[in-house]
């Protein structure tokens, strides 16, 4: 047989193995809807290459090791005190300056399902059953804890803490499929990002691996008690944070790694427009005391996640080879875990890059919180938070 002809057997025999998937090895078994679609990422030459050659994170100071498992959002409240933060287990925890104690909780059904375990990943088969807080945020007017639990919607709790109160769980009859991230405005509307419809965050991979449309950011009116959704039909909506003027916030596309502005106030009211591409794929997004924007990056954009964005039938083709999920997700982030942070002004500009590129200190960075010459960086994949000294 010809060389040609081997490859085309073997082709052939890949291509069979993929149909029918036998083995149930792949990193797509057991969602046999799933789909992968086309991502229209920006334009390789519009990609930022800044990059910081002094990796600068390994600087960082690693607090709180296994002491908090998978702490994705930091908020400090209007007295200062802090962090809390949510964990993989379903709780809300508060640091009091010696120990961390429990101070909320989102699931009303929690069980010894939800009883320590070894990583953040140990958690996600029960996190429908014990919660998943993800972004929190002070209301500074009242003190209460606003809430966005992954599986329990937007939800929010007294400075006491205790059980939050569930303040919205669907909009326009569509169930919150991955509530993520909000932020609060003077009025005290809440803004907050659905990432999906049809992943809970469980199946966060598959998210990725699919980018599927189905995200959407709302916004809920504490006055009327309704949730109204401002954008829909975006690729896993995620960070999302109001400027400092409160005239427009922005938030992050996971999927097609840039930064989307939506106006608030203004002639522009209502419209929403790109405010920057970024170098890689973000997850939450915060605004400083001088209104710029704090970016987290789970990593940056290589060559094979920009191919894999455009060809949608190959993507799925990979996917359903004996190949695991861990496998893809590091392919996706350019072979290992490592970290970034980018800071923009308010117009949109690039003013500071800070990295760990080797994954030596930090990794899989989910947010940024500046707070008196210090960045707080949690992470929704590691068991500690990391603290980098701006000074």
């Amino acid at each position: 047989m010809t060389p040609a002809g081997i490859f085309a057997g073997l082709f052939l025999l890949a291509a069979l193995y993929c149909g029918l998937d036998p083995l149930n090895k792949s990193a797509i078994s057991g969602f046999p809807d799933f789909e992968a679609y086309r991502v229209d990422m920006p334009a390789w030459s519009d990609v930022p290459t800044e990059k910081d050659p002094e990796n600068l994170l390994q600087k960082s100071e690693i607090k709180f090791l296994n002491q908090v498992q998978g702490p994705e959002s930091m908020a400090f409240d209007p007295l200062g005190r802090g962090p809390y933060t949510g964990v993989a287990d379903g709780r809300v925890m508060f640091w009091n300056g010696e120990a961390w104690t429990d101070f909320a909780y989102t699931s009303p059904n929690r069980s010894e399902l939800c009883d320590p375990q070894p990583s953040p990943l140990s958690y996600l088969k029960n996190e429908h059953i014990c919660g998943r807080p993800l972004g929190l945020r002070f209301d500074k007017r009242m003190g209460d804890l606003y809430i966005a639990d992954a599986y329990f919607g937007l939800l929010k709790v007294g400075p006491e803490g205790g059980l939050a109160t569930s303040l919205s769980t669907e909009a326009e009859g569509i169930p919150l499929g991955f509530t993520n991230d909000l932020d609060i405005d003077d009025e005290g509307n809440v803004y907050f990002t659905d990432s999906s419809t049809q992943y809970q965050r469980r199946n966060f991979m598959q998210l990725v691996f699919s980018a599927e449309a189905g995200g959407r950011v709302l916004k809920y009116n504490p006055t009327t008690k309704e949730t109204t959704v401002l954008l829909r039909d975006l690729q896993f909506p995620n960070g999302i944070t109001l400027s400092k003027d409160g005239s427009f916030f922005v938030f992050s596309e996971g999927a097609v790694g840039r930064l989307r502005r939506y106006w608030l106030k203004g002639e522009k009211a209502g419209t929403s427009d790109i405010f920057a591409v970024l170098p890689g794929y973000p997850d939450n997004v915060r605004t400083n005391k001088d209104g710029d924007f704090w970016v987290a990056l789970h990593c940056r954009r290589g060559m094979y996640s920009y191919f894999a964005a455009h060809h949608p039938r190959i993507r799925k083709f990979l996917l359903k080879l004996p190949i695991s999920e861990r496998t893809h997700y590091l392919l996706q982030i350019g072979g290992w875990p490592h970290a970034l942070v980018v800071k923009y002004s308010p117009e949109g500009k690039i003013l500071q890059i800070l990295e760990d590129s080797q994954g030596k200190v930090v990794r899989a960075v989910s947010e940024v919180e500046e707070k008196d010459g210090e960045l707080w960086l949690g992470s929704v994949l590691m068991p500690f938070v990391a603290v980098y000294s701006l000074n």
